[in-house]
């Protein structure tokens, strides 16, 4: 059972230390799982923000996390700092503090944003989901990298579908599991990677981790049956498939927290000359 944490905001790391990696983003740069007390927004110790920190201490040793993550957080509350968390106003004016603070001793960045600016299961609200992404990602980018400089890597990530848990309930949840996929899921992803790249920043292939698309290989998992890939790791790596009072939750659990911080390890510590990872596939919406 992963050990329940209380995040900080102080925007203070430890003197002294070798070098520190900033997390932002929403819930999921914060751990959260189903496993605690509303108090504690159920964030723990196995985000994959924790745990990308501890494969990069193998290339950085004594390396620091600092989260500044938010459940619920989207590109909006971001900037205007609704959600009324932060010394300096927002998250974003958080981070910004920080980075100009901490100038050189920030090793990377990693962010994951605009997930909480769709509706949960309303295809519906993609488009209008998306064009709040458009509008505020680019700038909470452009000042993220004024605050870091030229030369700090930042990183974003795509993200994973925990619609496909919805395979389990029939035809009609078969269909639907189909439609998040490439309705929704792909689309966003490759709104977000284009808008990340076109600021320069590199993405975690969180999509192609996940096995998003694949819905050919079968596997079997004990006590449900033989399902698709995608399906499959869903249901291990999520809460999207748990039973009441644990689930259905979209959040990943520890072993789908791992496969995150694995996909950004490998944007950030790729050997030299490495080929680039793929861009998710699937259509681009136009705003």
């Amino acid at each position: 059972m992963p050990r329940l944490t209380q995040e900080r905001h102080d925007g203070q790391a430890s003197r002294g230390a070798v070098a520190c990696y900033l997390a932002l983003g929403d819930s999921l740069s914060t751990g959260v799982q189903p496993i605690g007390p509303e108090a504690f927004q159920f964030r723990t110790d196995e985000g994959y923000a924790d745990q990308l920190a501890q494969l990069a201490r193998r290339h950085m040793p004594g390396l620091e996390v600092v989260k500044f993550g938010y459940p619920g957080e989207s590109t909006e509350t971001m900037i205007d700092g609704s959600l009324g968390v932060y010394e300096h106003g927002s998250q974003l004016l958080e981070a910004v503090a920080f980075l100009r603070e901490h100038r050189g001793s920030v090793a990377f960045v990693t962010i994951d944003i605009g997930f909480n600016d769709v509706p949960t299961r309303d295809l519906d609200g993609l488009v209008l989901g998306m064009s709040a992404v458009s509008r505020n990602l680019p700038s909470i980018l452009r000042e993220l990298r004024k605050a870091a400089g030229p030369t700090t890597p930042i990183v974003g990530m795509t993200i994973y579908d925990p619609l496909l848990a919805c395979w389990l309930e029939g035809q009609e949840g078969r269909e639907f599991a189909r439609l998040s996929v490439f309705s929704a899921v792909l689309p966003m992803n490759a709104h977000l990677a284009r808008i990340y790249r076109a600021e320069g920043m590199a993405v975690a292939d969180v999509e192609g981790e996940f096995s998003t698309t694949d819905f050919e290989t079968p596997v079997s998992v004990e006590g449900i049956g033989t399902v698709p890939l995608n399906v499959a790791r869903i249901l291990a790596w999520t809460w999207a498939g748990a039973r009441p009072p644990l689930g259905p939750d979209m959040h990943a659990n520890s072993l789908g927290y791992r496969a995150i911080a694995e996909a950004f390890e490998r944007v950030l510590f790729a050997p030299e000359g490495a080929a680039p990872p793929a861009d998710p596939r699937g259509v681009a919406i136009d705003l």
